[in-house]
């Protein structure tokens, strides 16, 4: 019963802090952390025990999920040659950087330190699309970032295994058969996400029950992942390619009414994962600090060598990477600033966590590995540096970079794509009122309706302020919705409507609602 009280106390402070988070309007995975390492110093605290199967099984699968939903095809198209460098070079040289410097400054024989390098070499697809949700980045960098986050898992998993396995059984490290469970692992793991969204293609098109729709969203990104561990490829793989593909069709495979209870549940979900999982990365790391021996005690500097190896590597990877794509695209005088914004969006967080908790504890010959607990600290370390340090600063660097896309921007290209839209609309009216298959009063409702979309859109595209009128129409909009919802009531509580037609009117009401609110 202790455990499930403190899983429901930590439920309930990670919601608590990352609802603060939103409304004070800065990185919720970074106070997330915070939080977790206040509460953790607190006198007793209890102990706690972060467990590898948690967060591979059971966290990772439905974030990985909901990040490769974000994709788009196009986008993903036009980026794959540097998201394929940044996945396997950077990943490469990232491993090696921080292997040599924490051999050469760190306790940690050169077995461990590779195995350090190994886990800490690939950004975090969690923490970066969880830090990147605001920022008002161009796509194609948004894109860059996260398609690198969520492809190169494959390669630093590979390193991982090569380096345990010289670690822990003192084997010689056999690049030839890496290089082979490298296309196992991403070629098995993209054809077993490949399939599972074809499936799920098959069973969603043929029902369009709510309730069902809403546990095989559920289920899906979990059987990925469990398919391809067990055909011993990558999970994450598997998980990420059936999110990018079915992402991409959502919107054929459903009706409105599901996407919208779709969006609600799995928003839900990945909220909850999200702080949870945030806030054990800061209250795991006080316990795993007191774990180490008093030889370790100066872990505060290897942590901040490392982290700064990973941010230096990182850097002078993508600076000429970058110039070398702007020029390509005609660009004569390259923006160094997007290079910089490019490395301090590239954090870590729960994939390095979980892989650095399944490090075995003891060797083949049945020593213990004792430089493990040093690599443990190591990787929350410079995760918590990362989220906190990288997190709380990022949308000042996007700010000062200039690369940052002006809200006005983005309300312009929005309205100009409702009035293609509303003149689609049109166009189809005057198709049916010629062939006078609709009834005049029918076209004449629906005409008005497109009529207005369309003024309002040219009235956000022109010069005219319109922003203070649109306030005032929301205000009192808003207000008529709480009157109606009042009489609404009032209807209910004399019996004169039932509850079925209550419940429609308000789920009416609502989304209304919560069209004034995103508007």
């Amino acid at each position: 019963m202790r455990g499930v009280g403190t899983v429901l106390a930590l439920v309930v402070l990670a919601t608590v802090v990352a609802t603060f988070a939103r409304r004070w309007r800065i990185p919720a995975p970074s106070l997330l952390v915070v939080a977790g390492l206040a509460v953790a110093l607190l006198p007793g605290t209890p102990t706690i025990r972060v467990s590898p199967e948690v967060i591979g099984l059971v966290v990772l699968p439905p974030l990985l999920y909901a990040s490769a939903e974000e994709l788009s095809w196009r986008e993903l198209r036009a980026v794959w040659k540097p998201v394929s460098v940044l996945a396997v070079g950077l990943v490469l040289a990232s491993a090696a950087a921080v292997g040599a410097v924490a051999s050469m400054v760190t306790p940690l024989s050169w077995q461990m330190a590779l195995v350090l390098g190994a886990i800490l070499a690939s950004t975090d697809p969690v923490a970066v699309t969880a830090l990147g949700r605001r920022l008002a980045l161009p796509p194609k960098v948004q894109m860059l970032v996260q398609a690198e986050s969520l492809f190169n898992d494959a390669t630093s998993l590979v390193l991982y295994r090569v380096a345990v396995s010289v670690a822990v059984a003192s084997a010689a490290a056999n690049w030839g058969a890496a290089g082979g469970e490298f296309l196992l692992l991403a070629g098995g793991g993209t054809l077993i996400g490949a399939l599972v969204a074809a499936v799920v293609t098959v069973i969603r098109r043929r029902t369009e029950d709510p309730v069902l729709e809403t546990v095989i969203s559920l289920v899906t990104p979990y059987a990925a992942y469990v398919l391809a561990e067990a055909a011993h490829t990558s999970g994450v793989t598997s998980v990420v390619v059936a999110g990018v593909v079915l992402g991409g069709r959502g919107d054929r495979l459903t009706n409105a009414r599901i996407r919208l209870q779709l969006h609600a549940v799995y928003g839900t979900v990945v909220f909850l994962l999200e702080s949870v999982v945030f806030s054990l990365i800061g209250l795991a790391l006080p316990a795993q600090v007191r774990a180490l021996s008093d030889g370790d005690k100066a872990w505060p500097l290897y942590a901040l060598a490392v982290a700064g190896t990973l941010i230096a590597v990182r850097l002078l990877w993508l600076a000429p990477l970058s110039a070398v794509v702007q020029r390509k695209g005609g660009i004569q005088r390259p923006n160094w600033r997007l290079p910089v914004v490019l490395t301090w969006a590239g954090t870590r967080g729960v994939v390095p966590l979980a892989a650095a908790l399944s490090i075995p504890v003891v060797a083949k010959d049945g020593s213990t590995l004792t430089e493990r607990p040093l690599v443990l600290v190591l990787t929350t370390s410079v995760v918590v540096v990362t989220l906190v340090v990288q997190g709380f600063t990022l949308a000042s660097v996007v700010r000062r970079s200039g690369i940052a896309l002006e809200p006005d921007h983005t309300e312009r290209e929005e309205a100009a794509a409702r009035c293609r839209l509303a003149d689609a609309g049109i166009r189809r009216l005057e198709e049916l009122s010629e062939l006078e298959a609709v009834p005049d009063v029918v076209l004449d409702r629906l005409r008005r309706g497109l009529n207005a979309r369309l003024d309002d859109a040219r009235d956000r595209l022109s010069d005219r302020t319109v922003e203070s009128a649109d306030l005032v129409y929301r205000q009192l909009r808003r207000d008529l919705i709480a009157v109606e919802a009042a009489e609404l009531r009032r209807l209910y509580d004399e019996h004169t409507i039932s509850d079925t037609t209550r419940r429609r009117l308000q789920r009416s009401l609502d989304l209304e609602e919560a069209r004034l609110a995103d508007a």
